[in-house]
């Protein structure tokens, strides 16, 4: 197999037998995590540009902790220092950032289609670390990695998404990935928070929360973009809570040890009943490091290893 691709933008880019390539990648970086020194010379002399233009701390920081550990420089760069603030267009950002000469830039942006623009103006690998409500391919990529590790297999598991699908890029990543690799996939939100195009996705889309958990092997929580709620679309958190938040009877209708996931920031008691955020089945934290060990394979592949795999 030859990896042929410059730029990471969505997951629909990759094959199956691409995801397994990139799964065992962070499989033979996890071993990196235990050691005292934490670090290889793998992308020495090499630079990443941290390009987020909109407030990230989990996927900035892991890839911040990814590209040093694999020796490559990393810069950030944030809205707030940048010239964007000050009215520069993305066309003049990616003119400028190409003057530069990086080897990768790892871009997050509020407009669906950003990382797509970039990458056609720049010559190095581009990442996407979410564009608008389009794509977040490293965490889908993170999520089933956590999943894979876990059971050894997602094929045939039948995973649960809930909670704000509308304003998920996360979810359409997940769907895509999941699905790919064999996986059951169902929506659960209410009507307001869910895109009409769902139900032309491969997912069963459920309503009601007690029909939707029944025996799942997963429920992957979304963040309730509190944010987005000045736009009317729910008459009230609480109740909001009381009717999609996962609480401790839900996961008494789903399969036994049901794995619970959340991308993060997490709103506890909205989203997800504290206790079982931090239960002995959850995996969030789990998807932190795998977060770290998936990033470092990402830039492995895209920097070092494109036509050589």
């Amino acid at each position: 197999m030859k990896w042929l691709h410059k730029d990471l933008l969505d997951v629909s880019q990759l094959s199956r037998p691409e995801v397994m390539a990139i799964f065992e990648t962070a499989g033979r970086f996890q071993e990196l995590q235990e050691r005292p020194v934490k670090k290889v010379p793998t992308l020495k002399g090499r630079s990443v540009i941290l390009f987020f233009a909109e407030p990230s701390t989990r996927t900035k920081t892991s890839f911040d902790v990814a590209g040093k550990r694999l020796s490559a420089d990393t810069f950030s760069l944030t809205k707030s220092s940048s010239s964007l603030i000050k009215g520069e267009t993305l066309k003049d950002t990616a003119l400028t950032l190409q003057a530069m000469a990086p080897d990768a830039i790892v871009m997050r942006h509020w407009c669906s289609g950003a990382a797509r623009f970039l990458s056609r103006r720049v010559e190095c690998s581009v990442i996407n670390a979410g564009d608008g409500r389009h794509a977040h391919p490293t965490q889908a990529l993170l999520d089933s990695f956590t999943l894979h590790q876990e059971w050894g297999e997602v094929a045939g598991k039948t995973i649960l998404i809930l909670g704000d699908i509308a304003h998920s890029r996360v979810a359409r990543s997940n769907v895509l990935l999941l699905t790919m690799l064999g996986a059951r996939v169902r929506l659960c939100a209410p009507r307001t928070l869910l895109p009409p195009a769902a139900r032309s996705w491969p997912v069963t889309v459920y309503s009601d929360l007690n029909e939707a958990v029944r025996g799942v092997d997963a429920v992957m929580c979304l963040r309730l973009q509190l944010e987005r709620q000045q736009d009317g679309l729910l008459p009230d958190l609480r109740e909001y809570a009381r009717t999609y938040g996962l609480g401790p009877r839900h996961v008494e209708l789903a399969r036994p040890e049901v794995k619970i996931l959340h991308p993060g920031p997490i709103n506890r008691g909205v989203e997800i009943n504290s206790e079982l955020a931090d239960c002995a089945d959850s995996l969030i934290l789990d998807q932190v490091s795998s977060g770290v060990v998936v990033r470092m394979a990402l830039l492995f592949l895209y920097m070092t290893r494109k036509g050589e795999m």
